[in-house]
């Protein structure tokens, strides 16, 4: 026994000893790649996350500066001036989304062909769908777990009236939007439902007793609302993505006849992401006016209820959940990577997200971050990442379930598991719906809350920190549109690979065909340049 234990101790102190010596050892390493950072390894950091430096800097400084500016009760006038940087990148961001959108979708569906991309877009559509669910999940679990509508009503101050839409017109309004009659038009407006009032008489048969065999007619005249067809300012660009995917995939199954309009758009989309290499320079300065604007703008924090506090809380709370473990760990268990790895290539365009309050217009970023930071195949960006900007808003659907148990709680109304089952559905909906603008899901919201006949007038109790929420969860839209990207990169490798193989041997058998050709030239040339006495000296 005691030779057991004594063999044991040596082996177990050599263990040790070798733990102690690898610690040390790779301390020592540590510590000489510390040693050995030289100015230049600073320089070329700074360099190459430049950007990202100046947006967070510009972050920071914004929150500090609308927070000092707030004691000096700015007029209305006076915050509209000073926000004007920010109104600058806004337009800026605006104005390269159309261009962006129509070229990217068109130049990825012609690089792919119909089998590839029914793939993509089939897993796609999955991962949409699978994200959108899990996040009205997570919105429906918090707010039933932590009950932010406890309590009266009184608290809350009533705003400006939401205008109503039925829901059937809503989803119609969706179909019709996705096939615009003028493709000019659907740059500009897209189509939305409009209601009216009329006069309509309404004749009845009254019988004034049984025994009277006559009957006599009355006159009654009553007010009906009737739907119309109308417009609304804003880019249709459901009905784009739809045109331009069609197109893309036709100019690609026309292979030669097709190439001339294939480098047309590719040409184009090259010159607009040169566009956004120039507008990302300006960017943390609109983002510093746009966020300390905001600041400045706001209501007074401390007349916040107890009620619309726990509110902002949740919603918190769920876009984190959703954003930092649910999004991430979907990333790690299909690709293997890691996924905050991935996330910090795409931060400026999650702070731009942030400021702008738009994944349209935070669009262009998005697009640079992937290609250059993250090294996404160009042709996964320029087809999930449009889709995805127009129909996969994760943060909103989060928003719009979380919201409508809310204001079902401030209203004492107990929500069963049918009507939970039916905000889930139209939260899901609605999200597609939702443009890629700011507040956009206070529209939708009126959809989702009329399905369960909730009071839609009970939507101006959040606009006072909706300003804020829809950054977050504008934030969290771009962050499952970027980590989609990345996932069915992933996915799509085979396809992908199979379609450059398929390139290069087109290529190959291209270059021997010129080859004859090439060799004729070739003897000509040396026939005309042989001097003219050549054949004498011979």
């Amino acid at each position: 026994m005691t030779k057991s234990t004594g063999e044991k101790n040596p082996r177990s102190r050599s263990a040790v000893q070798r733990m102690r010596e690898n610690i040390h050892m790779r301390s020592l390493k540590a510590k000489k790649k510390v040693e050995d950072i030289s100015k230049d390894d600073v320089k070329s950091f700074l360099r190459k996350n430049a950007f990202v430096l100046f947006t967070i800097a510009a972050v920071v400084v914004g929150i500090m500066l609308g927070f000092a500016l707030r004691p000096y009760k700015m007029s209305y006038r006076e915050v509209k001036y000073f926000s004007f940087p920010g109104e600058l990148l806004m337009r800026m961001l605006q104005m390269l989304v159309l261009p962006l959108l129509v070229s990217s979708l068109i130049t990825g569906m012609a690089a792919l062909d119909s089998k590839a991309s029914g793939k993509m877009g089939m897993r796609a559509v999955i991962y949409y769908m699978t994200t959108t669910f899990i996040a009205v999940f997570i919105g429906i679990i918090m707010v039933l777990v932590i009950h932010p509508g406890k309590g009266s009503k009184d608290e809350f101050k009533e705003q400006q009236k939401i205008a109503e839409i039925s829901p059937a017109d809503a989803f119609l309004d969706l179909i019709r939007n996705m096939f615009p009659p003028n493709l000019v038009q659907a740059c500009t407006q897209q189509f939305k439902t409009q209601y009216s009032k009329r006069t309509v008489q309404v004749t009845i048969i009254v019988n004034e007793s049984i025994a009277n065999l006559t009957n006599n007619t009355q006159t009654i005249t009553r007010e009906e609302v009737i739907p119309q067809p109308g417009t609304t300012n804003g880019v249709n660009a459901l009905g784009l993505v739809v045109f331009s995917m069609c197109f893309g995939l036709i100019i690609g199954s026309m292979k030669e006849k097709g190439e001339a309009l294939k480098d047309f758009f590719d040409s184009l989309n090259e010159a607009i992401m040169k566009l956004v290499a120039i507008i990302m320079w300006y960017a943390p300065v609109g983002i510093l006016f746009l966020i300390a604007g905001k600041i400045v703008e706001m209501d007074d924090i401390t007349q916040m209820g107890g009620q619309l506090g726990m509110y902002t809380i949740t919603v918190i709370i769920g876009l984190m959940i959703h954003g930092i473990i649910v999004l991430p760990t979907l990333f790690f268990l299909i690709t293997r990577k890691n996924p905050f790895v991935f996330i910090t290539g795409i931060l400026q365009a999650l702070i731009t997200a942030l400021g702008t309050s738009s994944s349209s217009a935070t669009l262009p970023i998005t697009f640079r971050c992937l290609e250059e930071n993250n090294k996404v195949d160009r042709r996964v960006t320029r087809f999930v990442l449009p889709v995805g900007a127009t129909i996969n808003m994760d943060g909103t659907a989060l928003y719009e379930a979380l919201a409508a148990i809310f204001i079902a709680q401030v209203n004492n109304m107990d929500m069963n598991f049918g009507q939970i089952i039916t905000i889930s559905i139209t939260a899901t909906a609605a999200s597609i719906g939702a443009a890629g603008i700011p507040q956009a899901g206070l529209v939708t919201m009126v959809i989702v809350l009329t399905s369960v006949g909730l009071p839609t007038d009970d939507i101006s109790l959040i606009i006072a920190v909706d300003w804020f929420l829809d950054r977050l969860r504008t934030t969290t839209n771009v962050l499952g549109d970027s980590i989609g990207a990345g996932i069915i990169e992933f996915l799509s490798k085979d396809e992908l690979q199979a379609k450059d193989a398929e390139m290069g041997n087109s290529v190959v058998e291209e270059n021997e065909m010129k080859k004859p050709y090439q060799l004729i030239t070739q003897e000509n040339e040396y026939e005309n340049e042989r001097p003219p006495d050549s054949e004498t000296k011979m």
